[in-house]
């Protein structure tokens, strides 16, 4: 079945700069009717965590992850949920290589007034800091989300309107999605040159922008950046990323 999902995102450090006080009022109070609300925790590493009840059982607080597309819970998490039983094991496959997950079938999650049923759970070893697991968007079937950061809220709407987003000042960006992930185009001026790329919308990484290693070749971001750390990243099954830390100069998303 195909799952609409439209994402509003009220960033605060854009909306202060330019909407001043109106920044942190809701579509809500302007006539768009109101779904739901639900409040969000923004952690130290910048993640988004949501308290969730599975099968109507268990209270967990898990991650939204708009880059994924099931639902986890890590092998921390699962220590303290009773409801759910094991079904079997699958090979994966995750941005950092391929794992074995085992997964439990027909569970129940709750958040806020939405639920969703008959849902395969996985079972990760990592999730962000202080969470129990992930999920992604295709949980909200067919709704538009506000995602306020200034009052730390979703609310979810059935209509929209580009005339009271234009007022606001808000722009559309031109997404592309591919198998099931979303896509935006942002340039990175580096000098006189000026490089445009495709980057995933991932709510699940706390950092800022993050280049592959196709591009970072192609365009000697290594030689031409000032690197300023060297990391590893663990992604949702242990599989390790080395990283580099640069300066960008600048970044443009849409205007």
């Amino acid at each position: 079945m195909l799952r609409i999902v439209y994402l509003l995102v009220v960033l605060s450090f854009i909306a202060s700069s330019i909407f001043g006080q109106e920044k942190s009022e809701s579509f809500s109070s302007q006539s768009i009717v109101l779904i739901d609300s639900i409040p969000f925790v923004l952690t130290e590493h910048n993640n988004i965590s949501i308290q969730a009840i599975i099968n109507e059982v268990d209270t967990v607080q898990l991650m939204l992850h708009t880059a994924a597309n099931s639902i986890s819970v890590t092998e921390e998490g699962m220590k303290n949920i009773t409801s759910i039983g094991l079904d079997g094991s699958e090979n994966v496959k995750s941005w950092g290589g391929n794992s074995s997950s085992v997964f439990s079938t027909n569970n129940s999650i709750r958040i806020g007034e939405i639920v969703d049923r008959n849902l395969t759970i996985w079972v990760s070893k990592n999730s962000g800091p202080n969470t129990d697991g992930k999920f992604g968007l295709d949980l909200f079937k067919d709704c538009i989300i506000e995602l306020n950061f200034d009052r730390r809220m979703l609310y979810f709407y059935k209509e929209w309107s580009d005339t009271l987003a234009s007022k606001y000042g808000y722009e559309k960006l031109e997404v592309t999605s591919e198998n099931g992930l979303l896509f935006v185009k942002g340039k990175s001026i580096l000098g006189e040159s000026q490089v445009v790329s495709k980057f995933l919308v991932h709510s699940g990484f706390g950092g800022s922008i993050l280049f592959d290693d196709q591009t970072t070749d192609n365009y000697q971001f290594s030689s031409k950046l000032e690197i300023i750390k060297e990391s590893q990243l663990k992604d949702s099954f242990g599989n390790i990323l080395k990283t580099k830390k640069a300066i960008l100069p600048d970044f443009i998303l849409a205007n």
